[in-house]
């Protein structure tokens, strides 16, 4: 399929998604990061016409990734009428919690913490404005290696780029005419101080993991394997104790 006719289908299915629902939400919301993945969700998420509310939510954010993130906003707002766009600073409450959990302090886990926070700002959002969280995660990063936070970015009502591989959400994005910036960025989760990459932190280019992920032969797909061994406790279903009858 084509990037143009990924564009229609993605967009119509999120629309769909949202009319067949018993209660049907009144908007999507869609967290922002100045990356590839958010830019394209957030698209496509406008093109369905329905409201679409984008957030910004810096956590001691490099400049250059907010700037991003900002410059977005503003490409939706002019090219959607339906879009609404606010910028939630965290940054306080980020250094409360971070306070309040001193006694607790672990570098990985208040890395998480950030995209938990974003997350549960999304879905307060969400429920002010009888919405649902878009997610933002594709079919590499979420649904291959588990390269996300549990309960944080992961968190979300519907996922419309699950089934795309990165290169394919760089393709999409040329086809939207998403900021050239914005597609040149060097993909992070930016969660880290020190603005660490995403292809840094697993070791692996996305074009080694998606051929690794379609090649069982791939010499890359031990290290694929041991990665997503490490993060299937996030994407397989909560285990349940069952008590026998």
């Amino acid at each position: 399929m084509k990037a143009s006719e990924k564009v229609i289908f993605i967009s119509n299915w999120i629309k769909n998604y949202v009319h067949n629902m018993p209660s049907k939400a009144k908007s999507l919301v869609v967290g922002i990061s100045g990356g590839i993945d958010s830019s394209v969700s957030s698209t496509l998420s406008a093109m369905t016409g329905l409201k679409t509310i984008v957030l910004s939510m810096p956590i001691k954010q490099k400049s250059s990734q907010h700037d991003l993130s900002l410059k977005h906003q503003k490409w939706l707002i002019k090219n959607f009428k339906n879009v609404e766009a606010h910028l939630v600073n965290l940054d306080e409450l980020f250094k409360t919690f971070q306070g309040s959990l001193s006694k607790f302090d672990n570098d990985h886990g208040m890395a998480n913490s950030r995209a938990r926070l974003r997350m549960t700002t999304l879905y307060q959002v969400a429920a002010a404005n009888k919405g649902i969280v878009v997610g933002t995660g594709n079919k590499v990063e979420d649904f291959g290696v588990g390269f996300y936070t549990k309960y944080g970015d992961g968190g979300v009502d519907i996922s419309p780029l699950a089934d795309c591989n990165k290169t394919e959400i760089w393709e999409i994005g040329k086809e939207l005419k998403i900021l050239q910036e914005i597609i040149d960025s060097v993909p992070t989760d930016g969660l880290w101080d020190d603005g660490r990459t995403d292809e840094g932190q697993l070791g692996l280019k996305y074009s080694e993991l998606e051929e690794a992920m379609n090649n069982p032969d791939s010499s890359n797909r031990e290290k694929y394997e041991k990665i997503r061994k490490l993060n299937l406790h996030k994407m397989e279903p909560i285990p349940i104790c069952k008590i026998p009858n």
